[in-house]
This record gives structure tokens, C-alpha cells and sequence, in this order.
């Protein structure tokens, strides 16, 4: 089966594209949730929490609240990475099918596709961004993710789940944007016979994904400050006041 051919497969299906990129979703943000719970960790301004390397925080958050304190919080990403992922994936594949009959600009094609697949996604997801990273800080006040859910809602209200939501977008836009021009780059250098390779699948997928968390973790470190309103730091109100602190 040559690429042409694989391609047409599952993006004429709004379902299939929903349900893989459901299923890709949940099943990335599971088996990674350990390292996110030290990348949070990792990003506190409260010297408690912060670790020199990754290996270290590991040992030390599971040394002192447990060995299941890795995952804490992991129900909200299951909640809501299925739904956003589904949306994201359906709509990039819709957007790129739609552009490539306008437009011969492939490159132009994927970074539009990705923008508008990134608006969808992010206001899906940044509640349960939100409702995770506070289940992930260190002396965390929640036992739950409903109990985490309301209590955030009942004090600071619903402005609380969309607070990091444009620094979501700033850092995400360019992330995706970056992640796929790069995936497509490798994607056509390493299987230029344009034939099913699930290797380079992998290879493509990871050297882009590297290559977009390089230029936007900056913006992953205010978008934490944001979401978990540190006691001690004092609140957050925007992504520039989080910049400064």
C-alpha cells in the first residue's frame, strides 16, 4: 500500500479520525502522566517543590507522599484529553483536507490546519489542565478530582479554568505549528516512497515533538504559575504578571 492510498484510509471518516485521535490522546497523557506530575513539580516557584533533575523529584515526591503520588489527578486528564484530542485530530484532518483543495501551500496548509485544531483543543482542555496541575502541587488541599473541581469553582469561580487559557493558546499555537511543519519535514525526507512506515512514525512524531517543546517550555512554566496559584507567590491574574513573578 503506497502513502496515497494509506492516507485516504482513515481521513475520510470524521469517526475513525475522532476515535484514534481519542484513543492517541488518552493513552499519551497516561503513560507520560508520571514525568508531567515532575515537570509541574519542577516548574513551582515554592522552593519545597523544586527538584534539580528529574530523577530526583521522582524520588523525593514518591520517598515522602507515596508511591501512587505520581499519578495523582490522572482521572481529569482521562476525562478530558479524550474529548479534546478527538475534536483536535477530526478538525486538523478536516482543515487539511479542505485547504489542500485551495491552497498548494502545504506548509501554510499544515500550520493553519494545526491553529485552528489548537483553538478547539485548548478550550476543551484547560479546565482539566487546571484541575490536574493542582492535584499535582506539593500538600495538595484536594482528596479528588470532583472535590478539586468544586472547590476551585466555589472560590475563585469559573474565570479560574480558563485563566491560563490565552498562554495556553500563545504557547500552543506555535507549538503546533512548530510540531507539525516538523513532522511532515521528517515525515517526507525519511519516506520519500511515501509508503505506510510506522517507524518513521515514530521517529517523525518524536523529533518534532522534541523540536516544539524546545521553543515554547517557557511559556509551560508561566502556563503552570496560572493554573495552580501557589500559596506564597500570592495570585496570578495574567500571563505577564506571571512572567514577572
Amino acid at each position: 500500500m503506497n502513502f496515497d492510498d494509506y492516507e485516504q484510509l482513515p481521513t475520510t471518516s470524521v469517526f475513525t479520525n475522532m476515535t484514534a485521535g481519542a484513543i492517541a490522546g488518552v493513552l499519551e497523557h497516561c503513560v507520560m502522566y508520571p514525568l508531567d506530575s515532575v515537570k509541574t513539580r519542577m516548574q513551582s516557584l515554592s522552593p519545597v517543590t523544586k527538584g534539580s533533575t528529574i530523577v530526583s523529584t521522582m524520588t523525593t515526591m514518591i520517598q515522602k507522599e507515596g508511591l501512587f503520588r505520581p499519578v495523582r489527578g490522572m482521572g481529569a486528564v482521562v476525562a478530558g484529553a479524550g474529548p479534546a484530542h478527538a475534536l483536535y485530530f477530526a478538525s486538523y484532518e478536516y482543515c487539511k483536507s479542505s485547504l489542500s483543495k485551495v491552497t498548494p501551500h502545504n506548509q501554510l496548509n499544515y500550520i493553519t490546519s494545526a491553529s485552528v485544531a489548537t483553538l478547539i483543543h485548548d478550550a476543551i482542555s484547560n479546565p482539566t489542565e487546571v484541575i490536574k496541575q493542582r492535584l499535582q502541587m506539593y500538600n495538595s488541599p484536594y482528596n479528588s478530582v470532583i472535590q478539586c473541581m468544586k472547590s476551585v469553582y466555589k472560590a475563585e469561580g469559573m474565570k479560574a479554568f480558563y485563566r491560563s487559557y490565552f498562554t495556553q493558546l500563545v504557547m500552543n499555537l506555535p507549538y503546533q505549528a512548530i510540531h507539525f511543519t516538523t513532522y511532515e519535514f521528517f515525515q517526507n525526507s525519511l519516506n520519500k516512497d511515501h509508503r505506510y512506515n510506522p517507524p518513521v512514525h515514530v521517529v517523525a512524531g518524536g523529533a518534532a515533538g522534541a523540536a516544539a517543546a524546545a521553543f515554547t517550555t517557557p511559556l509551560d512554566v508561566v502556563k503552570t504559575l496560572l493554573n495552580t496559584q501557589e500559596t506564597g507567590v500570592g495570585t496570578t491574574r495574567g500571563m505577564t504578571d506571571a512572567v514577572k513573578k
